[in-house]
């Protein structure tokens, strides 16, 4: 892959028929989010806006509105490789000595990947090609967007946000909310838990301020890897690289001690000053409804960098499906072989969309004793940072397949005793958007036992499943054309009518073309 660059990405989608160009005026005020919702629930393509009302600039959007480009964003071909990608990944989380040849060849790439994974440094960066200061910082300049109604202002939502620790100097970068709040300030709105507000915690501590970039226009690959919680302990550029195949062009700030993307279209370089905050909210959220409007550090910028005609950046939460929905489902394929390497009872797993893609987890055990369920949804808890809010575990059998809704729902309903199977854990740390739970940031979880009882699970014996003879199966799949049956399927072919398992997009296709 070359180095991560938007421009890059959206000639390669324009070649591939995935790129639309919007030259008609259209307002940043919510009817921007409105055309590309629609262009996403229908599995269309990522949109350029060219003629925003308000601003000089383009804005995409909708550039990771499927599956499929989510993993073209990633230097790959097919989702089958995102596992591939996540072996590589899961011998960093858990090294251990090799056991063979070919376990120290696989080592031998991986330490190898890291080597190339290094980030560089860049003295003539793109991403500062103009540089404005003072007065000349303008963010009513940006195309940024309101999505919904209800929103208190503009936003940023695909910009990295990225602080340093004021004690040991390692950079932290995320992907957060940043609210416009005049022209030259935004709100920043992040977890507790977050990077960013652990430095601006200790800056407090040192009374200084906490210096600020957020780099704008960025490759997909970079939001990837900086919205991925795995704990390996690496930066995030590293990690970037990793994705990448080769280390990250980075470029030192203007006017703060930072490093940023030097393919960066925009970068907005500040400072938090502790304390000062600024009301931030409400917005539409992932879950589907609005957040609360609660005081967030206040970002004061004093510098804007950018490229000749920048290219900005942009998506929006809400139900699914929307962008962030396409991230999960390819991150969930990555992070299979690192849960099983974490969890090896674990066969399986999936996080199905429309349970917001982390709310409700279905995994797959070799069961092999009493209890085992039980135990996988507790190591499951706790295996991974972004499975903490993960309010629902459904555990089945091997034989299971956790991408089939109707495999899954039939599991519950046959293997399931309320009084006996289902596992409640009290007042655990929970998400502060979901406004299911009765006290905001605590919450309860559940685990369902849906697996096969054995041993002092059971008091009584268990019934056979129904099953037919493997050469039964071969003889009457061999006989089905005789039979004047091929025209209607079913003659063992190998093909899943689940609809969990199918890409986002073969589904939206169909929902569009039903009658209405």
């Amino acid at each position: 892959m070359a180095d991560p660059d938007l421009r890059d990405f959206l000639e390669l989608l324009e070649r591939r028929g995935q790129l639309r160009r919007i030259t008609a005026p259209v307002d940043p005020d919510l009817e921007v989010a409105a055309i590309a919702d629609r262009v996403l629930a229908c599995g269309g393509p990522a949109l350029l806006f060219e003629n925003v009302i308000g601003s000089d600039l383009p804005l995409a959007v909708n550039v990771l509105g499927t599956v499929e480009r989510v993993v073209w964003a990633m230097g790959l071909e097919r989702a089958e490789q995102l596992e591939e990608l996540g072996s590589r990944l899961a011998l960093l989380q858990q090294p251990r000595p090799p056991k063979g040849l070919q376990e120290t060849a696989a080592m031998g790439r991986v330490l190898w990947d890291l080597v190339r994974a290094r980030p560089d440094r860049d003295l003539t960066p793109p991403c500062q090609q103009t540089v404005l200061r003072g007065d000349a910082v303008n963010l009513d300049a940006l195309p940024l967007i309101r999505p919904w109604p209800g929103d208190a202002g503009r936003v940023i939502t695909l910009g990295l946000v990225i602080t340093r620790d004021p004690e040991t100097r390692v950079p932290n970068v995320g992907v957060y909310r940043l609210q416009q709040q005049d022209a030259r300030s935004m709100s920043v709105h992040w977890l507790s838990v977050r990077g960013g507000a652990r430095h601006l915690r200790k800056a407090a501590e040192r009374g200084q301020p906490l210096e600020v970039a957020v780099a704008l226009g960025v490759h997909p690959l970079l939001v990837m890897a900086a919205a991925t919680p795995i704990p390996v302990q690496l930066s995030e550029w590293l990690f970037a690289g990793l994705y990448a195949g080769r280390g990250v062009h980075l470029a030192r700030c203007r006017s703060v001690d930072l490093e940023v993307p030097a393919h960066s279209e925009i970068v907005l370089e500040g400072t938090i000053t502790p304390g000062e905050t600024a009301p931030d909210g409400p917005f539409g959220d992932h879950m589907g409804f609005y957040g609360l409007e609660e005081p967030s550090p206040l970002v004061r910028f004093h510098t804007i960098t950018h490229r000749r005609r920048p290219v900005m950046l942009t998506t929006f939460s809400g139900r699914p499906p929307k962008e962030e929905a396409m991230l999960a489902i390819a991150l969930n394929r990555i992070y299979t072989p690192i849960l099983r390497q974490q969890v090896p009872e674990i066969v399986d797993f999936f996080l199905p969309m429309e349970a917001l893609s982390y709310k409700l987890a279905v995994i797959a055990i070799d069961k092999a004793y009493p209890g085992q369920a039980r135990r996988a949804a507790m190591a499951f808890w706790s295996a991974l940072p972004q499975f903490t809010y993960t309010k629902f575990v459904v555990v089945v059998d091997r034989s299971i397949n956790v991408r089939d809704p109707r495999q899954v729902v039939w599991a519950i309903a046959a293997c399931v005793d309320p009084q006996r199977d289902l596992f409640v854990l009290d007042d655990t740390p929970f998400d502060s958007l979901d406004f299911a739970s009765e006290r905001l940031g605590l919450g309860g979880r559940l685990a369902i036992d849906a697996t096969t009882k054995i041993g002092p699970e059971k008091r009584h014996d268990w019934g056979e499943p129904l099953a037919r003879d493997a050469a039964l199966e071969q003889r009457v799949s061999a006989r089905w054309a005789e039979l004047g049956l091929a025209d209607i399927g079913g003659d063992g072919s190998g093909a899943d009518p689940a609809l969990f398992g199918l890409q986002l997009e073969h589904v939206l296709e169909r929902l569009a073309a039903a009658p209405r």
